[in-house]
């Protein structure tokens, strides 16, 4: 991911189109704008659970074999737009055809004809409206003697809505006697500076996928969206970090858990994003599972296994909470905007 601090300065400077295509296996920052996450990060199997056989080559995933194999993800999603490329050879007949399930819709075939067969990539598309009210995994099923190569899995999450209105903080409270200032800049942005402090919302969700783009205006500012946040309470739930900050010039070693981590649960295994450049916070919850993603790529995969309680600081909470922001310390200095949340199912049916 070391392309994007130099995409995103180009951006800045009008020099590099939004439009400018992705490299294999992520995605253009107009993509990520509009919200999409994804799903492999072309080099390994991170965030799948897989049963049988898979590989990662040549930025592709690579999913049966011999055996027949499953492959989900560990995060589930409700409505959806869902997008991959894929080839395979070796195509078994009739009902053993290898297919994907797209949340908890029918098994669907991956298509082949004598034309399609080998290396030829076909395009995958697909929409997802659900009105069972039902979350489930990405499932892939390979049978026996089949071979499929998938590249550039990516989705988007349907059905956001903006949780800061972008010209006040009509729906967010301010935790007393704290030293965070917090306004609404010109630009319609959330600026906080100093700290500690906590702007916390009214509502509270428990099951959900929130968006929001963040920038650090100064080095390695700390900071943090937390959520399943106990109402009223200073910053009592989960932290998804914000720190742009690394060891040894290399992004795989985050300091202080790094932007996205789960804070003091599970480190970013890279840090995407860096300072003076907005990046985009991806946080999916549901029951004890949590993931994240900065700038749509995975960071984290956590499954809380800690006894159920109701403060995410002592044990596993999978009941509402607030979003809140912080402010950490005197150098605390960054913007929010585009804040925007979809509510999951909180329960299979």
């Amino acid at each position: 991911m070391k392309w994007w601090p130099a995409v995103l300065v180009l951006l800045a400077s009008g020099l590099v189109s939004a439009e400018e295509p992705a490299k294999p296996n992520q995605l253009t920052p107009k993509e990520i704008a509009d919200g999409w996450i994804s799903l492999f990060d072309g080099e390994t199997t991170f965030g799948w659970k897989i049963d049988g056989e898979a590989k990662v080559e040549k930025g592709a995933l690579i999913l049966g074999g011999e055996k027949a194999t499953t492959a989900k993800t560990t995060t589930e999603f409700s409505n959806a737009k869902f997008e991959f490329l894929y080839k395979y050879a070796n195509p078994s007949s009739g009902n053993r055809t290898p297919t994907v399930r797209i949340l908890d819709g029918p098994a669907d075939k991956l298509t082949t004809t004598k034309e399609t067969r080998g290396a030829i990539e076909v395009h995958y598309k697909s929409e997802h409206l659900n009105n069972d009210l039902k979350r489930d995994p990405i499932v892939f099923e390979i049978p026996a003697g089949g071979r499929v190569e998938i590249s550039e899995l990516k989705l988007r999450p349907l059905g956001y809505k903006p949780i800061f209105n972008g010209k006040d903080l009509t729906g967010w409270k301010e935790f007393p006697g704290k030293k965070s200032k917090w306004s609404v800049t010109k630009h319609g942005w959330i600026h906080l500076e100093d700290g500690p402090g906590d702007l916390q919302t009214e509502d509270q969700w428990a099951d959900f996928i929130l968006s929001a783009e963040c920038i650090s205006n100064g080095p390695h500012c700390n900071s943090g969206i937390f959520f399943r946040c106990i109402p009223g309470q200073y910053q009592q739930g989960y932290e998804a970090q914000i720190r742009n900050e690394w060891k040894d010039d290399d992004r795989t070693k985050p300091v202080d858990f790094g932007t996205g981590a789960i804070y003091r649960r599970q480190a970013a295994r890279k840090v995407v994003s860096s300072d003076h450049e907005w990046f985009t916070m991806t946080i999916a919850a549901h029951g004890n599972h949590l993931a994240t993603w900065v700038n749509g790529y995975q960071v984290t995969d956590f499954t809380d296994t800690r006894p159920p309680n109701d403060n995410a600081r002592n044990g596993s909470k999978t009941g509402k909470g607030a979003i809140s922001l912080q402010g950490h310390d005197p150098t605390t200095n960054l913007d929010f905007r585009n804040i925007r949340i979809v509510e999951l199912p909180s329960a299979q049916k």
